[in-house]
Formats: C-alpha cells, sequence, structure tokens
C-alpha cells in the first residue's frame, strides 16, 4: 500500500490519533479521536478494496469516522445520508425528467427548430452525478456537474481529488434491501454507466474507501454483507471503561474543561445509561449525549462550581430522551 493510501499508527504508546477538522463543521463535528480498531478496519477494508460497514448504535462517531479518515489521507470527501426513499440508482445519477419534460413543452410552444430541440433535450444536459460518480471519477463528475449547473460536494477540510475519495453512505438500514443490493454489480465491477451515456463511469486512479454506517433498525441482505468488511463500534459496559473513554473524547472536544467536570458528566451518564439498560428503554444516551452536556454546561458557566451545578440542571434534557416505562 502506498503512504497515500494507509494511515499510519499512532506513535509506539497512543491508543488513538487525533484529527482535527474544519471549523465550519457543527461544533461537535471539529474532534475525532481515531482508535486503533478503526485505524486497522480501515486499512484493511483499503487494502481489500471493500466497503467499510460500520455497526452499532447511534452517537459512537460512526459517520464523522469516514470524514476523519479522508481529513488524514488528505482525500476527497463525499457523504450521503439515506432515507426509506433512496434507490441504489440515486447513489449512481439522477435524471432530472420533470425539467426535461418541461423545457420539451417550452420548445413546441415556441416552435424551436427540431435539430436545435434534440440537442438541448439531450439525456445529458439533464444528468446529475450521484456520490458514487463523484467517488469513482471526480473529474468526469464535475465535468457532467458543469454541464448541468451542480455544485461539486463541498471540501471544507481541503481534500485533493489525486489523493483519491471517501464516500459515506450514512444510515442505510433505513432504506429497503434493494438499495444495498442494487449497488453490488456497480460495486463489484467498480463501474456503471449512466443514463444515455456510451461509456461506462469507471474507478480512475486511487481506489475510492466506501463507509456505510447502520443503526441495525433493519437487517442487511446477506449478500452486500459478504462484500463488506465490519467494523462494530460500541460503548464499553464496564463503568470505569466507559468513563475513561468518554473522559477522554471530551478532553480533545473541549481542552479547557477540567478533571472533576469531566468525569461527574461521565458518571451521570454512565447512571443514566444503566438505567436505560435495566428497563430495556430507547435511545440510551450515549457519547453524542455527554458532548452535548458538556457543550451546553460551558456555554451557560464560566466558573467551575457553577458549571458543576449547572451539570444537575441540564443533564434531564441531555441524557434522558427515553420514555419512562
Amino acid at each position: 500500500m502506498s503512504e497515500a493510501s494507509r494511515i499510519d499508527l499512532p506513535k509506539t504508546g497512543a491508543s488513538h490519533l487525533q484529527v482535527d477538522l474544519s471549523g465550519e463543521s457543527g461544533p461537535a463535528d471539529r474532534v475525532h479521536l481515531l482508535s486503533l480498531r478503526e485505524i486497522h478496519a480501515v486499512n484493511a477494508a483499503i487494502a481489500a478494496g471493500r466497503p467499510l460497514l460500520v455497526r452499532g448504535e447511534p452517537g459512537t462517531g460512526k459517520s464523522q469516522l469516514a470524514r476523519a479518515v479522508a481529513k488524514i489521507l488528505n482525500r476527497v470527501f463525499i457523504s450521503q445520508v439515506i432515507d426509506s426513499r433512496t434507490e441504489s440508482r440515486d447513489l449512481l445519477w439522477n435524471f432530472d425528467a420533470v425539467m426535461r419534460l418541461a423545457n420539451a413543452q417550452l420548445a413546441g410552444a415556441l416552435h424551436q427548430d427540431s435539430q436545435q430541440a434534440r440537442q438541448e433535450l439531450a439525456v445529458e444536459n439533464y444528468l446529475h452525478p450521484g456520490p458514487l460518480w463523484w467517488a469513482f471519477d471526480w473529474a468526469d463528475a464535475e465535468r457532467q456537474a458543469k454541464r448541468v449547473q451542480q455544485e461539486p460536494p463541498p471540501q471544507p477540510d481541503g481534500g485533493v481529488a489525486q489523493n483519491g475519495s471517501v464516500l459515506l453512505l450514512d444510515e442505510i438500514d433505513k432504506a429497503e434491501s434493494e438499495t444495498p443490493n442494487g449497488l453490488l454489480e456497480a460495486l463489484g465491477a467498480r463501474q456503471f454507466t449512466p443514463l444515455g451515456r456510451s461509456k461506462p463511469v469507471c474507478v480512475q486512479g486511487i481506489l475510492p474507501l466506501l463507509v456505510i454506517t447502520t443503526n441495525e433498525e433493519r437487517a442487511l441482505p446477506d449478500a452486500f454483507l459478504r462484500r463488506c468488511l465490519v467494523l462494530c463500534l460500541n460503548l464499553p459496559s464496564d463503568e470505569q471503561e466507559l468513563i475513561a473513554l468518554l473522559m477522554q473524547r471530551g478532553k480533545a472536544h473541549f481542552p479547557t474543561a477540567t478533571e472533576e467536570l469531566l468525569r461527574k458528566a461521565a458518571e451521570m451518564l454512565f447512571r443514566d445509561r444503566h438505567a436505560a439498560l435495566e428497563a430495556q428503554v430507547t435511545p440510551r444516551p450515549g457519547q453524542a449525549e455527554y458532548l452535548d452536556l458538556l457543550r451546553a454546561v460551558l456555554t451557560l458557566e464560566r466558573t467551575k462550581a457553577k458549571q458543576l451545578a449547572m451539570l444537575e440542571v441540564v443533564a434531564p434534557y441531555t441524557l434522558r430522551k427515553h420514555v419512562e416505562p
């Protein structure tokens, strides 16, 4: 593997790599700690040329992992949130049939020259690159995007297309099983042919890294799972391990927070999380809620004593999101 296609392990004795993301994102997205497990999983997926499926409950940093990898490898980052209406073709390209029909009706009303109308109504004039198109061949997608006046995916972290791409398909479990199954051919052949084009879109240069997340709301097809490497991100069940992990993440996001504040907030989260587990209710508070709690307290109060007192005030609104049985 070339250096551009691998994440170097942290220095001996370090448990993670800290990746600082652009401030243009939300406050919770400015730092990601890449653990050794995450680094090994990413490197394995790149080496195998397979998608990396990241499993786990919400709020464990699954989505942010992909952007952190793009930043550390200096790759372009493309992101697509999946919902119940997403079809596999939407991830390849989108054909604006409505705009084409409107233009055809306008051409007819204006009695436009037939040859000129055919040129203007060519399918490629209404073909928008989808996220896999950008990931496979950024330059070709950029040319097509200019043709239809579409903006390329923003790059707040300054990714360079020549270094490859990282594509995040977020929450694929929201879609019907046809969606992941419909990607198998494109991912296996590493090419697909958009509507109206004679030549396929093929992977150019460095093979893209596809990171797919699931919150386990719906089972994924076996055929799809077999073509992925899988990383499970779960919070520790042991109290001290969880507290240590949360404090580590909290310190990275909020360097000015005191150890006492970080620990007390983590202990409060563990109690509420344990209670939710015992009662078998969801959602359970996790890392995202811990960071929200710290952010709220640090924003509302400036002194140590007041911050500790504010934890008790804010905690019910940040940690207890389930309905009491």
